[in-house]
């Protein structure tokens, strides 16, 4: 299963708190991805299915600056092949003492088409990528290279990025808010749903704002809000 650009659409107008709300009550709690946040506030949300790098803590003999001179070393592999439209989501341990990227390789990322990039650690070069036509998640700016703190170990493997457990082809959306995992298999029917509950979220502000009690309104426990906001509704598909 991949995601198809009708959900991709769909997903691209509706908020990570919605989502939050949606999984919740399918029972999933832990699909936020914590304390990461915008290098740049997006004007629409980030959507993109999940390829993934995964770093463990640095070994010395092994994390050298020659370590780069391979072309095979998983994260200048991984800017190489994380597909175009992937969101490409680092596991950094929550460690932002070294970065997990720089400008040149969000540069690359960009180039290629990726949809963003995330990580549960820091960037170097932030003032470059936050001027980039890319989204990019990180916990804060970090000078040091990665080589001095992280070892790259392997690609589009289950990782958890910010408590939240990302595997390979999860649905990884990103606004404002911040940054949530759609597990694969509930992409298009959460994207409907979805877009139903930013209608009715969109016609209770409206309500709350002519003074409407929440009571009855949101949650929508009085099925007279329900009539309302399907007249509502109508109106506005005319």
């Amino acid at each position: 299963m991949s995601l198809s650009d009708v959900t991709r659409q769909k997903l691209k107008g509706v908020s990570t708190p919605t989502l939050a709300t949606i999984l919740f009550k399918r029972g999933f709690r832990n699909q936020y991805i914590q304390d990461v946040k915008p290098l740049r506030m997006p004007t629409e949300s980030m959507v993109g299915e999940a390829y993934t790098l995964r770093y463990i803590p640095a070994r010395e003999d092994l994390n050298g600056i020659e370590a780069f001179k391979d072309p095979e070393h998983p994260q200048r592999k991984g800017v190489e092949s994380c597909p175009a439209g992937a969101v490409l989501v680092m596991d950094s341990r929550k460690d932002a003492r070294a970065a997990s990227a720089g400008g040149i390789l969000v540069t690359r990322l960009m180039v290629r088409g990726v949809a963003g990039v995330v990580t549960d650690g820091g960037f170097r070069d932030t003032q470059e990528i936050s001027g980039l036509d890319i989204p990019a998640y990180h916990c804060r700016p970090s000078a040091p290279t990665n080589l001095t703190l992280n070892h790259a170990i392997e690609l589009n493997v289950p990782i958890g990025c910010g408590d939240a457990p990302v595997f390979p082809g999860d649905v990884i959306v990103g606004d404002g808010d911040g940054v949530i995992v759609i597990p694969q298999h509930l992409v298009d029917e959460i994207a409907d749903e979805a877009v139903e509950m930013t209608a009715y979220e969109d016609f209770v502000i409206e309500q709350v704002k002519a003074g409407q009690t929440i009571i009855g309104l949101y949650p929508a426990t009085d099925v007279k809000n329900l009539e309302l906001f399907a007249t509502w509704r109508k109106k506005r598909e005319v």
